[in-house]
């Protein structure tokens, strides 16, 4: 049974995807954003010669991880019940049942089916858990460790690197036409798919030593991350693939009853009880690409947390809150001009990448079969803040104007026309001008807008305990990506790859 969400032909979309599937309608809202784009190209190393030691920078004496309190929640997780799935391409009621070690018959006792009839990718399952095999039960990670979270604020990625005397220190790599140095590529993707940066430099060293090493084996060069994809052989890949496997992980467990880890030989083992979500996270990725004897080394207190701590010291240092039991969502509005009538194309699905929380949804304007021409129609701001970032299709607006991306919330606006956009650094007011939606950022088939929320690094689910509320339209619907709707008192809108009544919504 081919399991592989990644795989050669598929590999890049998917990872990309955030905005969509492959579109029914004519305007095809089928647009993966803002992961790893497919323009990465001309990988160099800067011909400087490289100093042959690395640092001594642990930041304190290295300590055996053990169960340390931490201000995150934790889960206890019985033995019994289900996990929540969602078909993929090449699935079978056997292969499933195989995975999960149960039967095809239980999983159709489980879901009220009659028959075991022919199953399609995107359909939910209920599937029983009889797995055996249990993952380790120590905590790695606080959550704040794992998101791009206040505890990274005063961590300067430029400055560490320059200490290092690996690779990385030498590694340039060109990034949608733009050459950036490596640190740079590790801060762009800790921002765009909101990771802590601490942790992806860890994992590099771990897994190709590129923060010691000066001169890794071409193997080690073409995947430092060790996700042996032939479309992934440059860093900004690999390091974005493994952020959306460790958002997998982490908002899986988070807030979508994630109860195991999957190998790559596609088995399964139950995650032990009473970890945390950055935990977890970390489990998951660590699982990808290992057998379930490798991952026990990996994930336990002898493997990659040891490499974490002789770069970074005790992780738990590092540990705040990132999302208060009282959190509530600030007041929002509706992002488009007052009169206008737009669509609503996509219901929660990634923020940034399919792992990712299911923060995001879509709006199409009201203009007819533009494909992926820039739209006349503006973007207006859903809330008052100030712009941190502005490129590459990206508006991010800080809603507290501290001028941290890693603290309170921000709101991602995706796929903005460079022409009009809303300069960085600007201060905005609610109903303000962001830009016209159009395909620009990552991979998108039409135009569109993504919309998301985060608090404190952490994507919010849409659809989730603190729903994403605009103009009283609050968004529904988490059981599977993309599906859900918009309700406001008696009105009830699906989202839906159309133009028409059922999914219009005017301001």
């Amino acid at each position: 049974m081919n399991k592989n969400l990644l795989t050669t032909l598929i590999g890049l979309a998917l990872l990309l995807t955030a905005c969509g599937q492959p579109s029914v309608a004519s305007f095809a809202v089928s647009a993966p954003v803002g992961a790893p784009s497919p323009q990465v190209t001309g990988i160099t190393l800067k011909s400087a010669p490289l100093p042959t030691t690395g640092p001594t920078s642990p930041r304190g004496p290295t300590a055996t991880p053990r169960d340390t309190p931490t201000p995150d929640p934790t889960r206890v997780v019985d033995d019994a019940g289900t996990e929540f799935y969602i078909v993929q391409d090449g699935d079978s009621f056997i292969g499933i049942a195989d995975e999960y070690g149960t039967t095809p018959e239980e999983i159709a006792k489980a879901n009220g089916l009659t028959t075991l009839s022919t199953i399609h990718p995107g359909d939910p399952l209920n599937v029983p858990l009889k797995i055996d095999r249990v993952g380790p039960g120590t905590k790695l990670l606080p959550d704040s460790e794992v998101v791009y979270s206040p505890d990274a604020i005063d961590f300067d990625v430029a400055a560490f690197v320059d200490q290092t005397h690996g690779y990385l220190k030498k590694y340039t790599e060109k990034v949608d036409g733009v050459t950036l140095t490596g640190a740079q590529v590790v801060q762009r993707v800790a921002e765009q798919f909101s990771v802590n940066p601490r942790l992806l430099l860890a994992l590099l060293e771990y897994r190709s030593g590129w923060l010691s090493n000066p001169t890794p084996n071409a193997d080690q060069q073409a995947y430092p991350l060790d996700y042996r994809n032939a479309g992934y052989q440059n860093l900004y890949l690999q390091l974005g693939h493994a952020a959306n496997r460790m958002n997998d992980g982490y908002y899986g467990w988070k807030s979508r009853g994630a109860r195991t880890v999957r190998f790559q030989d596609d088995s399964r083992a139950r995650i032990a009880s009473g970890l945390n979500a950055g935990t977890v996270g970390l489990q998951t990725l660590l699982a990808a690409d290992r057998t379930y004897d490798q991952w026990l080394k990996e994930a336990g207190p002898a493997g990659f947390i040891q490499t974490y701590q002789k770069w970074f010291g005790d992780p738990f240092q590092y540990a705040v809150t990132v999302l208060p039991q009282d959190l509530q969502q600030p007041t929002l509005t509706l992002p488009w001009t007052s009169g206008e009538t737009w669509y609503y194309s996509g219901g929660p699905h990634g923020g940034w990448g399919s792992g990712s929380g299911w923060a995001a949804i879509d709006f199409v304007p009201d203009q007819i079969d533009i494909g992926c021409q820039v739209s006349d129609q503006w973007v207006t701001a859903i809330s008052s803040g100030t712009v941190l970032r502005s490129q590459n299709g990206e508006v991010v607006v800080d809603l507290d104007n501290d001028g941290h991306e890693q603290t309170g919330w921000t709101i991602l606006y995706m796929h903005m026309a460079a022409e009009g956009r809303v300069a960085k650094g600007a201060k905005i007011k609610a109903g303000d001008r962001i830009g016209h939606p159009s395909c620009e950022g990552g991979v998108a088939n039409a135009t569109h807008l993504h919309l998301a929320r985060r608090y404190n690094g952490e994507w919010i689910p849409a659809g989730g305990t603190i729903p994403f509320v605009m103009d009283g339209w609050k968004v529904t619907g988490e059981a599977t990506e993309y599906d859900g709707g918009l309700t406001k008192n008696a009105q009830v809108k699906a989202a839906c790859e159309c133009r028409e009544e059922k999914n219009s919504v005017t301001k």
